[in-house]
This record gives structure tokens, C-alpha cells and sequence, in this order.
């Protein structure tokens, strides 16, 4: 499967999610949907940079998704312990 394919099928799988626990009321699963698609769309969107040849925009988007990845995992956290 195309990367590009298989990059969008993530980001919106995670981002109806959000949408549903949104609607259904469950805000700590909405966030935790949300930071998790923020991390995927920042770790692709740093890979494409670099293939591109932005390799400041690529360290930048990397951070970006080393962050949403922590903060995923914080969020998860809090979630099993809430």
C-alpha cells in the first residue's frame, strides 16, 4: 500500500474517532484521538518534507510529532487512571 494511501486512512480513521467521543461525550478519548492524529500527520508530513528536501521543515515536523507522541502517551495515562 502507497505510504501517501496508508498516511490519510490513519489521520481520518483517527479523526472521525475524535469526532464520535465528541459527540458521545467521552472528551479524554476525543483528546487522546486528536493528539494521536496530530503525531501521525506531523511524523508523515516530516517524512515527505525530508524526501523533498526541506530538511528544516522536516526537523521541525519531526519535533512536532515527538511531542504529540508524548503527549499521546500522557494522555493515556491519565485516561487508564482517570
Amino acid at each position: 500500500m502507497n505510504r501517501k494511501w496508508l498516511a490519510s486512512i490513519l489521520v481520518a480513521i483517527f479523526s472521525i474517532a475524535a469526532l464520535v467521543f465528541i459527540i458521545i461525550g467521552k472528551f479524554n478519548f476525543a483528546v487522546l484521538a486528536m493528539t494521536i492524529m496530530f503525531a501521525l500527520s506531523n511524523g508523515f508530513r516530516a517524512k515527505s518534507f525530508a524526501e523533498q528536501g526541506y530538511v528544516k521543515e522536516a526537523k521541525w515536523m519531526k519535533y512536532m510529532a515527538i511531542f504529540f507522541a508524548i503527549a499521546s502517551i500522557a494522555v493515556f495515562v491519565i485516561v487508564l487512571t482517570d
